[in-house]
């Protein structure tokens, strides 16, 4: 049989089924992914009966219900009963207080509404017993197993994290960005839409790089007492041969100088009225000269940058008043649930909202103009009007992208036609994220799932990718370092680990350390993180190289080494 997180053999069978069954979820994998790159390659709306150029929609069983997905206890998602039968009669649930063993929490990522951090499955009504994982994690959930006949047996895997990302960024580049001008002190922060060319050369003219004394010919040299040449003056007259003046650093040198003389490098004898070098003088010494950074036109930094003070710096030295630029991503934030508070302790069931407070900073420092969180709570109708209104590029909300009874995200994107190009991602935490667009000319959705860790990776694997796209920056390199310690790994998914950089020893290598409190419910570890490891499927060893997903700031606190590692 074969579960939702790939083939595994039943209890007690002694026979192994061909690989024929995962090269078919591979190619349906594939398949569905390349129908979202369509879609988002301009190919116009698709048949959403699942004719040809269907998005990667979840399919329904016959009562209407849809295909089971992970839930998320944090944003009170209740424990969907048709997706409980889909699972294995043996899944597991975790809890937070365990002991950590740095394994990933549920497979579900705490499908129930329990706010403990454990898994709400249920069988006929009984929990399903816990097993004992480590505090601070949880423990990778086992595969799932597909009843015979259901529905949800033929519905394609999710798309793994590389492709569902490429999805994202090639969504972002489905328009030609916007241009518009700004003036300098507004441009911080936007992107270049075109490449800054030089207006002028750099220096435009000789200049001294240093306070001395400019020198014609071979020395001693004549001078005459007096201020010199100053910057900001006028074209001084040519230096004859034997002679020399004082000059101030980045005065325009005079025709004919041979080379500037450092003031320390000079001995003035005022009696005599002679100046002598104290050490040999090369021609061309301390001068700048004319277009030594650049030439009037040449490229200084190209389109797609981001404009930071020191481009600011560049853009002014080059003759710019205004800067091209495109316009920052609109974002609206919609956080749903009934469950969260706004202030005080938890109590009486109800948590505290911790994505709200941080889902407007993370969106700005990812380049974005973010208007302030709205909160929706479990209301369908509230839902539909807040996505039917918005003027934004991008909105995000969180929590409701799973099956339960108050779940509205995917019944309200049906209603509106919305074109489903990412439903669920191979990677832990964050599995039942989503991205969906509107209408051709309307606005991406990016559906985070309500656990905080959780939300983050769907920040990281959706909303970043789309938002460079539609901000015009270039595709970022991926990076790698060593990673020092074993990190478990999901069976079948990627798992995002939040990390911190380490300086090497001894003349090692730097690495990432990996950091406890890394279940989707929990924000402790991604606090002090500096990255996330993208781990493989089955986990790393320590010594390997992982690739690095960079957070856009560092931790203000200098963590102690022993907290969180």
């Amino acid at each position: 049989m074969t579960g939702s997180d790939g083939p595994h053999r039943e209890p007690g069978s002694d026979v192994r089924a061909p690989g024929s069954a995962s090269e078919r979820a591979r190619e349906e994998e594939e398949r569905a992914v390349e129908q979202a790159l369509a879609l988002v390659g301009g190919s116009g709306r698709s048949d959403r009966s699942g004719r040809s150029g269907e998005p990667a929609s979840r399919s329904r069983d016959s009562r209407g219900h849809r295909a089971p997905r992970d839930e998320d206890p944090n944003a009170g998602r209740s424990s969907d009963t048709h997706a409980d039968r889909s699972r294995a009669p043996h899944a597991h649930r975790s809890s937070d207080s365990h002991p950590h063993d740095g394994r990933d929490n549920d497979g579900r990522d705490n499908g129930g509404r329990d706010n403990d951090g454990r898994d709400n499955d249920r069988r006929d009504g009984r929990a399903t017993p816990a097993t004992d994982p480590a505090p601070g994690s949880e423990q990778p959930p086992l595969p799932d197993r597909t009843l015979p006949g259901d529905p949800a047996k033929t519905s394609p895997p999710p798309p793994s994290w590389d492709r569902a990302r490429a999805v994202a960024a090639r969504a972002g580049r489905c328009r030609p960005p916007a241009t518009i001008r700004l003036a300098l002190d507004r441009a911080l922060g936007h992107v270049l839409a075109e490449a800054l060319g030089a207006l002028t050369d750099l220096p435009s003219f000789d200049t001294s790089a240093m306070d001395g004394w400019a020198v014609a010919g071979p020395g001693p040299w004549a001078f005459e007492a007096g201020a010199g040449l100053l910057a900001g003056r006028g074209p001084a007259a040519a230096l004859p041969d034997g002679t020399a003046v004082r000059i101030a650093t980045g005065a325009r040198v005079p025709p004919e100088t041979t080379a500037v003389i450092r003031s320390e490098h000079a001995h003035v004898d005022e009696a005599r009225g002679l100046l002598h070098a104290r050490r040999s003088v090369v021609t061309g010494q301390d001068i700048r000269p004319r277009g030594q950074e650049c030439r009037s036109g040449e490229q200084l930094v190209p389109a797609g940058t981001v404009v930071t003070p020191a481009v600011l710096g560049l853009a002014a030295a080059a003759g710019y008043d205004a800067l091209p630029v495109v316009p920052r991503p609109r974002v609206d934030i919609l956080v749903l649930g009934d469950e969260l508070l706004n202030a005080g302790l938890p109590h009486d069931g109800l948590i505290r909202d911790a994505l709200g407070p941080m889902l407007g900073p993370w969106l700005r420092a990812l380049g974005a103009e973010v208007s302030g969180a709205r909160r929706l709570g479990d209301d369908a109708e509230a839902l539909r009007d807040a996505l039917t209104s918005s003027d934004a590029d991008l909105i995000v909300t969180t929590g409701g992208t799973a099956a339960g009874p108050v779940d509205h995200v995917h019944p309200v994107l049906d209603a509106l036609g919305a074109e489903l190009l990412v439903d669920g991602v191979a990677v832990r935490p964050g599995h039942p994220m989503l991205l969906a667009r509107l209408s051709a000319d309307g606005p991406y959705l990016v559906g985070l799932p309500g656990n905080p860790l959780a939300a983050v990776s769907g920040l990281l694997t959706l909303a970043e990718p789309l938002l460079a796209g539609i901000a015009g920056r270039p595709a970022q390199d991926p990076y790698r370092a060593l990673v020092h310690a074993e990190v478990h790994g999901h069976p079948h998914d990627t798992r995002l680990v939040p990390v911190v950089h380490r300086p090497g020893r001894a003349g090692g290598r730097d690495h990432v350390a990996p950091l406890r409190y890394n279940g989707p419910a929990m924000l402790r570890g991604i606090a002090a993180a500096d990255g996330l490891a993208v781990v493989p499927p089955g986990g790393v060893r320590s010594g390997t190289e992982v690739e690095i997903l960079d957070l856009p700031w560092a931790p203000a606190t200098p963590w102690t080494e022993g907290c969180f590692t």
